[in-house]
């Protein structure tokens, strides 16, 4: 028993280390993008044009460090400032199924051929169904809400009472990186953390525990391969970040990189929870669009992958974590107690919250980026905006 802890432990640590780097740059990015690039202020953009306004959310949704739980608050927003149902569609695709801490994760513990897939197959989903949604749906001169201009640092305006050059006046370029750090390390890494590590955890798992030849059987490619990958991925709760680690474990296990790809899709962008709330937000025929469309270009995307790695010659297994190779042991490490440290408080804080339902015996549903949220409460992820 100890021999077989120390195996799954051991290999999540190593995980840990070939990606903390890459997680810590990502989250930087996430927290510039926060400040410097708010959905709510390029709202505006997306009421307007059938294709149009599809395309510039889908490619919105591509950076932005949000998964299937912190999207749906960010996407109603955008709906109600007027953004039409084929661009709403589209961001809530594109940006569960990728982000930019999710593709630097991919590129550390996957290979760079993944890492372009990823998020290509991301907006060309996102694109696909937008278009789709607004060739049923759109009404052209529908009416738009004036977008929320508010201050992305602190809330000091509403960015409509002062001029531009006044509101550019508010913060140094300083307060603002700041203030994006403070973003990333605590609201955004605290909705993932608690994913995150379970997904190593389960990365540990699956490679301590499944035996190769059965992920080589099973899953080793093929449209049965990509069709058994997405009914796993469809009702699962995991984020971008958190399914990486357990798709390398899965590849490392012999599972094809197309069946690898369609569970990186289908997972972030889908469950459960978030299929039921995109009923009331967006209705029942484009939640059925939204589903239909990730089902049919993930398992497309995977057999057009693994067709690729046939192509060129790449042994997925062979190029799995490569990337990590190029940083240092001691920044590895370094960056690996960074990440404990701060996942600390909201692990903690998780736990607490857990300890506290269950006195009083209230139900939980687990959603994404928020591993506490009790039955019956709005979901959301304050984080994320």
């Amino acid at each position: 028993m100890i021999y077989f802890l120390n195996s799954v432990f051991g290999q999540a640590w190593l995980l840990l280390l070939e990606s903390s780097v890459y997680i810590l740059f990502g989250l930087l990015i996430s927290g510039l993008l926060r400040v410097f690039l708010s959905p709510s202020s390029v709202a505006r953009h997306f009421s307007k044009g059938r294709f149009r306004s599809v395309i510039k959310a889908a490619l919105l949704g591509i950076p932005m460090p949000l998964c299937s739980c912190g999207v749906l608050p960010a996407a109603v927003a955008l709906k109600k400032q007027g953004a039409n149902k084929g661009a709403t569609t589209a961001f809530l695709i594109s940006t569960p199924e990728s982000g930019v801490d999710s593709i630097a994760i991919t590129y550390a513990l996957l290979d760079p051929v993944m890492t372009v897939a990823r998020p290509v197959a991301a907006f060309a989903t996102a694109t696909a169904a937008g278009i789709a949604e607004n060739l049923i749906s759109y009404r052209k001169g529908a009416d738009s809400v004036a977008p929320d201009l508010s201050c992305p640092v602190d809330a000091c305006c509403d960015g409509q009472d002062c001029s531009p050059d006044e509101h550019q006046r508010h913060h140094t370029f300083a307060q603002k990186i700041m203030a994006g750090f403070r973003f990333a390390f605590t609201e955004v890494w605290a909705d993932m953390a608690g994913w995150f590590l379970l997904g190593l955890i389960l990365a540990g798992l699956i490679t301590a525990m499944i035996p190769d030849h059965l992920m080589t059987r099973y899953l080793g490619g093929g449209l049965s391969s990509m069709l058994l990958m997405l009914a796993v991925g469809i009702p699962l709760y995991i984020c971008a970040t958190a399914s990486t680690p357990i798709a390398a474990a899965l590849i490392l296990k012999g599972v094809s990189p197309g069946a690898a790809l369609v569970f990186l899709m289908a997972g972030p962008a889908t469950n459960i929870t978030s299929l039921t709330v995109l009923l009331g937000t967006i209705g029942k025929r484009s939640t059925a669009v939204y589903l239909a469309t990730i089902a049919f270009s993930s398992v497309l995307f995977g057999l057009a992958l693994d067709q690729a790695y046939g192509y060129f010659g790449i042994s997925a297994r062979a190029v799995v974590g490569q990337a990590a190779e190029f940083i240092p042991s001691w920044a590895q490490w370094g960056g690996g107690l960074i990440i404990l440290a701060l996942s600390v408080e909201p692990i903690w804080r998780v736990l607490r919250s857990w300890f506290g339902l269950r006195k009083s015996v209230v139900g939980t549903i687990p959603v994404k980026g928020d591993l506490s949220a009790p039955v019956g409460d709005e979901i959301s992820c304050t984080g994320h905006t």
